[in-house]
């Protein structure tokens, strides 16, 4: 069974049928946040008081910690939502699995990120993502880390979705752009990974022109980032401990 999107979204998953696999992914659809939520309240400024641990392999769907701006006062929030923007709009919620992803070059247009750009920005922490290189028939996963490891954000939308048991559910998109010199070799798009200097323009509720928030949007450096090869385990959802994120070194055969 294959998803695909429309035009102007990057989602395309492979699923398998066969119990224990799941999503080969070939875009920006999976990540790593293998720190605590202590560590993300300090390093974001933010409450502490949401249920989250380490995450080796985020995958679309799953509920995922967000940092937004209180509106009216100066208080960062550390919050829960769903990964795949479901618009307030939507009919419904099938639509987020197509807008786990936004093209940064089209947000200002497409009618679902549109009014979430001008007002309902956040920073999605991570600490890698992955991305699988393709040869033939066989695709290798990698991960990409900062050359540091450290934690770090990806500009993000997210919006509020009312669902028919009129429940309100919270959504989120990763914007993506284009790669950089360090990700091109295995794929043509990269997520937007704020610098730290800017997650207050981001965040800020008052502003809601778009062109400075375009501005941000940019391949992040390059020689910045590390990459390195994991094992396949991280293909499967159903895996998520730190197995999959440590490098592999394939054997040898002799």
């Amino acid at each position: 069974m294959l998803l695909t999107c429309s035009t102007g979204f990057d989602f395309k998953a492979r699923l398998h049928s066969r119990a224990g696999e799941s999503y080969t992914v070939n875009m920006c659809g999976r990540y790593r946040l293998a720190r605590k939520k202590e560590i993300l309240a300090e390093v974001f400024d933010a409450g502490d008081d949401v249920d989250w641990s380490p995450h080796y392999n985020v995958a679309p769907t799953q509920s995922v910690p967000v940092v937004r701006q209180d509106p009216s006062r100066p208080i960062r929030s550390l919050s829960l939502v769903r990964w795949g923007l479901i618009p307030f709009w939507a009919k419904d919620a099938k639509t987020g699995y197509k807008m786990i992803n936004a093209r940064a070059e089209q947000i200002a247009e497409r009618p679902a990120f549109r009014e979430p750009l001008e007002s309902r920005r956040c920073l999605i922490p991570a600490d890698g993502f992955y991305e699988w290189a393709k040869k033939g028939k066989e695709t290798s996963p990698f991960c990409f880390t900062l050359a540091d490891d450290s934690v770090f954000a990806f500009a993000g939308l997210w919006d509020r979705w009312r669902n028919p048991e009129k429940e309100l559910i919270e959504t989120c998109s990763i914007i993506t752009t284009s790669a950089n010199a360090l990700v091109s070799g295995i794929h043509d798009r990269m997520p937007v990974i704020l610098e730290r200097e800017n997650y207050d323009v981001w965040l800020d509720p008052g502003l809601r022109k778009v062109e400075p928030l375009l501005d941000l949007l940019m391949p992040y450096r390059a020689d910045s980032m590390r990459q390195y090869r994991v094992s396949t385990r991280v293909n499967s959802v159903q895996n998520d401990d730190p197995a999959c994120a440590e490098e592999y070194s394939p054997q040898m055969l002799f």
